[in-house]
Order: C-alpha cells, then sequence, then structure tokens
C-alpha cells in the first residue's frame, strides 16, 4: 500500500569498487489479485534483480518472486502518481509506492541498474569481451544443421579443384613466358644478322672478318658456323604445354561454370528460406498486432487498471457481471458452509447466568455486563444510563429514527417498492451526489415467534455477529464506550471488480418507553459512522459512510382461555432503514442492482437466524 520504511540504498549511489549501484529495499505495495488487491511487500532492488517477500523479516526464507530487469519495462502509470508498473515479457508487476516522489526514486533506481545490465552499452563489450564472441561463433557454426553441410560439402571441393588449376596455371604461365623470352631474344638476334648481310651485298669485300662468312665459287654467301641457340630453348616442347595450358583452363572454366550452378542453387535454396522466414515474421507481427488490440477491447481481469476506478477500462456491463458473479459465487459458498453446519450442530453450552434461565431478573441486575454476555446486558430505558463522549450523537439519531424512519412511505416522499416478497416490503429513493448512489432505503417486516428485543439484541451483540452475517471479511471492536455502546471497525468482502470496503461505526442500543400503555415499546439499534484514531482511513479500502437503525415493535395477541403466551401469540414488526455512502467509483447502475439483491437477502438471513437461535426458548420481552 505505502512504502512505510526508509530505502537502504538511494538511485543515485554507486560503489565506488565494482562501480555498481548499491541494494535498495523498501516496502511497496504490489497488487497480488482480483481477491486481495493491494498488498504491503518488502522488495530489493540489488545486482539487476528485483526481488520481494511478504515482510522484512522473512528475507531468510527467500523471495517470492523476482524480475531479471535486463529487458525489463518500467511504465509510470498514467493517473496514479504513486503507481509503476514492470513488464517483463508476459510477467507484469503492479506496484504502489507512499507518494510520487518514493515512485521517482524507485525507478530511477531500477533504470540505473537496467542501464548497467551490459544489454547495448560500452560496458557490455567491456564484461563480456572477444571470448563471448568466440563462442558464440562456435555455438553458432554448430548449431548448422547436417543437410547444410553436405550442400556446401561439394562446393568445397570444387573450391580445392580451383585452388590446384591456379597453382598448375601458375607454373605454365612461367613455362610459356620464358619460352616467349627466349624466342624473342632469338628473333632480335637473327633480325640483326639478317641487317648485316644486307648492308655486306651493297659493299662487298674479300676480307674474312673474324671468319664469319666465305664466298663459294659460285658468288653466294657462306655461313662459316650456325648461329647460338638460346639456353633452354630446345627443351621446351611447346605444343604439350599449349595443349596442357588449354586442358587447365577448360577445367577452370567447368569448374567456375559448375562452382556458379552451385551457388545459383544455393541462392534459390536461400532466397526460399528468407522468404518463408519473411512470412513466418509477417504472420507473427500480424498475430501480435491483433492480440494487443483485442487486450485493449476485452477486460483483462486480473491487473488493477479494470478494478474499480475513475479510469477504469472495465465499461459498466461487464463490471456488473463480474460483480454478479462474484456474488453467485459467494452464496454458494455460504450455502456449502450452512450445509456443513447442519451436519455438523455446534455444541454451545448455556452459562447459568443465561437469561433464558433467569427470565425477569436481568432487570434488576447490578453488576455490570460486557456487551456480548446475554440479553440481560442490553437492557435500557433511559438516555442516562448511557454517558460517554458520543451521547449527544447517539441521542440525536435516536431522536431522528423515531421521528422520520417510522413514518408512512406515502405522500412526497418519493419512496418507490422495489421488492415484495410476502410481509417483507422494500423501498427506496433515488438520490445520487457528484455521481456517487446514496439512496435511502427503508424495509418493512413482520417476523412471528419473536421479540424486538431479541431481534435488536442479535443485531446488536457483537459476540455472534459474524454467525448471521456473511459480507464481512474482518471485524474488531475499537472501543467500548458502555454497556450500551461500542466502536466497531469491520472490513467487507471484497467483489470484484470493486474495491474493498470497510466502515467505523458507533453501534448503540436502546428501548423507548411508548408514551400510551396501549402501544408497544420499541427496541432500536443505531448505527452510524464515526471517526477514531486507532482506525483511520487506509488507502487498501474505500471507507464508506453508513447511518442505519434497526427498529422493532412487539405487538402480542391474547392466548386462548388461560394458557400462557407463547411465541405462537408474539409478532415483531421491523422497520429497518439504511443510508449508505459507498464511496468510490462504483457505477449507479450496479450499485443499485446489489442493494436490489442484496437488502431482501440480508433481512430474510437475520431473521432466520433469531429465530432459530430463540425457538424453544423462554420469550424475552
Amino acid at each position: 500500500m505505502s512504502e512505510k520504511s526508509s530505502s537502504s540504498g538511494s538511485d543515485e549511489d554507486v560503489d565506488p569498487e565494482s562501480g555498481q549501484p548499491v541494494e535498495l529495499g523498501g516496502i511497496l505495495s504490489k497488487w497480488t489479485n482480483y481477491i486481495h488487491g493491494w498488498q504491503d511487500r518488502w522488495v530489493v532492488l540489488k545486482n539487476n534483480t528485483l526481488s520481494y517477500y511478504k515482510s522484512e523479516d522473512e528475507r531468510e526464507y527467500g523471495c517470492r518472486g523476482s524480475l531479471c530487469l535486463s529487458k525489463a519495462v518500467i511504465t509510470p502509470h498514467e493517473f496514479d502518481e504513486c503507481r509503476f508498473d514492470i513488464s517483463v515479457n508476459d510477467s507484469v508487476w503492479y506496484l504502489r509506492a507512499e507518494d510520487p516522489e518514493h515512485r521517482l526514486q524507485w525507478i530511477e533506481s531500477i533504470e540505473l541498474h537496467k542501464a548497467e545490465s551490459g544489454y547495448g552499452s560500452e560496458t557490455s563489450l567491456r564484461r563480456h569481451g572477444s571470448m563471448l564472441s568466440l563462442t558464440s561463433a562456435a555455438s553458432a557454426l554448430s548449431a548448422a544443421s547436417t543437410s547444410s553441410f553436405k550442400k556446401g560439402h561439394r562446393l568445397r571441393e570444387k573450391l580445392a579443384e580451383m585452388e590446384t588449376f591456379r597453382d598448375i596455371l601458375c607454373r605454365q604461365v612461367d613455362t610459356l613466358q620464358k619460352y616467349f623470352d627466349s624466342c624473342a631474344d632469338v628473333s632480335k638476334d637473327e633480325f640483326q644478322r639478317d641487317r648485316v648481310e644486307e648492308d655486306e651485298d651493297e659493299f662487298p669485300t674479300t676480307t674474312k672478318p673474324d671468319g664469319e662468312y666465305n664466298h663459294n665459287n659460285n658468288g653466294s654467301k657462306e655461313k662459316l658456323f650456325s648461329p647460338a641457340s638460346p639456353k633452354g630453348m630446345n627443351g621446351i616442347d611447346f605444343k604439350g604445354e599449349a595443349i596442357t595450358f588449354k586442358a587447365t583452363t577448360a577445367g577452370i572454366l567447368s569448374t567456375l561454370s559448375h562452382c556458379i550452378e552451385l551457388m545459383m542453387k544455393r541462392e534459390d535454396s536461400w532466397q526460399k528460406r528468407l522468404d518463408k522466414e519473411l512470412e513466418k515474421r509477417r504472420r507473427v507481427e500480424d498475430a501480435y498486432k491483433s492480440a494487443v488490440n483485442e487486450l485493449k477491447k476485452k477486460s483483462h481481469y486480473g491487473g488493477p487498471d479494470y478494478e474499480e476506478g475513475p479510469n477504469s477500462l472495465i465499461n459498466e456491463d461487464e463490471f456488473f457481471d463480474a460483480v454478479e458473479a462474484a456474488l453467485d459465487r459467494q452464496d454458494k459458498i455460504e450455502e456449502q458452509c450452512q450445509s456443513e453446519k447442519v451436519r455438523i450442530p455446534r455444541l454451545t453450552p448455556v452459562p447459568p447466568g443465561d437469561v433464558y434461565s433467569t427470565i425477569g431478573t436481568h432487570r434488576f441486575a447490578t453488576k455490570p455486563h460486557s456487551h456480548s454476555s446475554s440479553l440481560s446486558s442490553v437492557e435500557l430505558f433511559s438516555a442516562s444510563d448511557d454517558i460517554h463522549r458520543f451521547s449527544a450523537q447517539v441521542e440525536e439519531m435516536v431522536q431522528n429514527h423515531m421521528t422520520y424512519s417510522l413514518q408512512d412511505v406515502g405522500g412526497d416522499a418519493n419512496w418507490q417498492l422495489v421488492i415484495e416478497e410476502g410481509e417483507m416490503k422494500v423501498y427506496r429513493r433515488e438520490v445520487e451526489e457528484n455521481g456517487i448512489v446514496l439512496d435511502p432505503l427503508k424495509a418493512t417486516h413482520s417476523v412471528k415467534g419473536v421479540t424486538g428485543h431479541e431481534v435488536c439484541h442479535y443485531f446488536w451483540d457483537t459476540a455472534v455477529r459474524l454467525d448471521w452475517e456473511t459480507t464481512i471479511e474482518n471485524f474488531n471492536l475499537v472501543e467500548t464506550l458502555s454497556d450500551n455502546a461500542v466502536i466497531v471497525y469491520q472490513t467487507h468482502k471484497r467483489v470484484w471488480p470493486a474495491s474493498q470496503r470497510d466502515v467505523l461505526y458507533l453501534s448503540a442500543i436502546r428501548k423507548i418507553l411508548a408514551t400510551n400503555e396501549n402501544d408497544p415499546d420499541t427496541w432500536l439499534v443505531c448505527n452510524f459512522s464515526v471517526d477514531h484514531d486507532n482506525a483511520p482511513p487506509t488507502n487498501r479500502c474505500v471507507r464508506a459512510k453508513i447511518n442505519v437503525a434497526m427498529i422493532c415493535q412487539t405487538l402480542v395477541s391474547p392466548p386462548e382461555g388461560d394458557k400462557e403466551i407463547s411465541r405462537d401469540n408474539i409478532l415483531c414488526k421491523i422497520t429497518y432503514v439504511a443510508n449508505v455512502n459507498p464511496g468510490g467509483w462504483a457505477p449507479a447502475s450496479v450499485l443499485r442492482a446489489v442493494a436490489k439483491r442484496e437488502y431482501p437477502k440480508f433481512l430474510k438471513r437475520f431473521t432466520s437466524y433469531v429465530q432459530d437461535k430463540t425457538s424453544g426458548k423462554p420469550i424475552l420481552f
């Protein structure tokens, strides 16, 4: 609900040695579920992990849940200044701090831990290093399928052949280059020698310089020795080298053609895979968008955004359906509990001083009694016997109820009959103030076999409250003002999506003596809201305001002959009035529908309980 203790760290504190943010801990309210709502939890932020415990004292037993913040998304609530949500994939935590300042502190601390987690930052390079990359690469390589390996095996063989052909071709090119160089040298020498011969023909000589030439008898010139051949020229098989070169280039071209063919096939295969992956991605993205849109349209009955509130995402019809379903479940559970009680009757011994064994003596008892003792303890004839600091308010409430609550429902009061079942009639006036339903409700009922004293006693006595009141979750007696007045705090069972309600009220019981001897005396219990230091309002519940009265009168029909009065001769006329301000943001139509359904059930359940408790026992007038 609120952050009640200071955090053990600050969002700006960083450990100077490790450079990491220090631990942060404190109490935050965490949304548990639609039954329990917001609950205080001890939350710890440490080592890029957010964990929560039921309380600080239970940390040694282990956390109840944790979130890794590396990929967490922190979303401050748009309307609630104290709330923020943390989501990781499908997991969502709804958290509330004590005030906006504490919320900001937590958000900044979480963001700091998230930034230092090593995802997408320079720190990640420093932390993980190259070994992680190598490992990842090795993992990726090992993850390759066997089929892909076999498909690539032939291509690698062809590439190896290309390497072999390249080496052969290089050697052949070197050999041919040497041959071509030698041929070029020989051609140059012959060209120079031919020019010398032409010059000698133009200027004939008889000399034989260097013995190079000699003229025969017919006048022709004759070489004295043949020209020298270039070194190694005669050792080259030019034809063979040319054939080999041609074969090598043909092999290269064939291998290249085969490689191109394989790569084209692989390209087609990879293109098909890519198209399939793109299609899968498109379908997944479409499904994600569709799911997000459906989530926005449909109510998600687990998060706090769909509970009662000014910005609730649940519409009025869905709100009513959910409330009605929850009430039906409670009724079914109550029926099971009642059937178990019938199968296993609870035996409660009667105290020696019980009123039914000492009928008539209770009026003169001088010993003070607690409010939960016996029926005799609530006898009160005048307001002077009930003095406390709220006495004036009690007296004013009693007078108002006696003046207005017993008036007829006709006239200009605008009472509308909403329920009529036998002797029971329920009326209401529609009143709204600032959008909140404040409909006054009035019910009349006649119950045979019980007295007004007995009905008011069981309605007022806190010791038996939980025996007949099925809507209460917790019940606490805050203060006993007198023998006939107490201050009570109670929380009602939550009916989701409505918020849980609590009530703090003063309950007083009175007996009003009739001014006319022909009129019956009146027993009255009035419950009205008050304030008390020991029960301040909390954020967990919406504090409702009430002004309720149970007014009872006993009518006795004379028995036949000399017979004693029995329960067959008595009839209790009940007038029940209720003015309730539920607070909160529940729709008006839902509140009216719930009141129309629950008030008659309450009256029938309570009066049946009183008849069952008083059956076979002496009458208490």
